[in-house]
């Protein structure tokens, strides 16, 4: 009998996974050899004739069933790239998407455009992966992050704790803005970002497996129409907020009128804007304080 090598595992766990309607069936395919293997994906592919013992291959046969399962590789590895930086992820907190890339890129280009030290705040910071893809990537800022959930802050401390930012990322458990009036540090900020809850019930009930099955409802929906976190957070954002400071947050995909309504006539922005992404959907709104009189 053959042995099986990487090269044979990676086309059979790719047509397996494509028959089942996996998504990127090819990348999820690489990401459970790498994870059973203890490799990179360079590796898979420098690495194409090795053959597979048995033990590598029973936990790949167990691991391929759960996937096909729509169990999200990234819980059944446990982690997760976003933003070129490999995050710790459990089912505690919302799997990093590449849409979610946009807000991290747009927050980074806005703070180099500041002088002086920033002060941020992440508002349902889930596993962290907003605030540290933002502070490794702009060394001058300070940021509070809050989650209303322990245990995915459970996650942010070690996510955190990884990338060697303890000392600039303070985490705080609450709701919203709640932690940070009772917190110590800043109340208010120059820049405000968060990846809120913003699914509708009707589009929750209609949601991928993959999702739908596995991922924390309460870091997912937000009322019937999607945006009562959404509300929350504008409706807070007055008073945690320096003048001429920016917040910015991601939206779903039929959401910018209805957001930019709700920004214009909060009454303290003098700018918005709603931001489309790669694909052409609403994906960011922005709005900036009116300056200091």
């Amino acid at each position: 009998m053959e042995p099986w090598t990487i090269q044979k595992l990676l086309g059979w766990v790719t047509e397996y996974f494509t028959g089942k309607g996996i998504d990127a069936p090819r990348l999820s395919a690489e990401w459970l050899l790498c994870y059973v293997l203890g490799a990179k994906r360079i590796e898979l592919y420098t690495q194409f004739n090795k053959a597979v013992g048995p033990e590598h291959l029973s936990q790949l046969h167990e691991l391929v069933k759960r996937a096909a399962a729509h169990e999200p590789i990234a819980y059944i590895t446990g982690k997760k790239e976003f933003y070129s930086i490999e995050f710790e992820i459990t089912k505690d907190c919302l799997i990093p998407r590449p849409e979610t890339e946009l807000l991290v890129e747009r927050a980074i280009e806005l703070l180099r455009t500041r002088t002086g030290e920033q002060f941020v705040c992440d508002l349902c910071t889930g596993s962290g992966c907003i605030a540290v893809a933002i502070a490794r990537n702009f060394a001058g800022c300070r940021i509070v992050a809050t989650d209303i959930s322990d245990a995915a802050l459970a996650i942010a401390e070690k996510n955190v704790a990884k990338h060697g930012l303890t000392n600039r990322i303070k985490l705080l458990q609450g709701d919203l803005f709640a932690p940070v009036i009772a917190g110590l540090g800043p109340a208010q900020f120059d820049l405000i970002v968060s990846n809120p809850p913003y699914v509708s019930e009707p589009e929750y009930e209609k949601l991928a497996p993959n999702v739908k099955d596995f991922e924390p409802k309460s870091a997912l929906t937000a009322g019937k129409d999607g945006l009562d976190i959404i509300k929350k957070i504008i409706a807070e954002t007055g008073q945690h907020l320096k003048p001429a400071g920016t917040l910015m947050f991601e939206i779903g995909n039929e959401q910018g009128n209805a957001v930019r309504n709700l920004l214009e006539t909060a009454g303290y922005f003098s700018d918005v804007k709603i931001e489309k992404d790669y694909s052409n959907l609403d994906r960011l709104a922005i709005a900036v304080t009116k300056p200091a009189k």
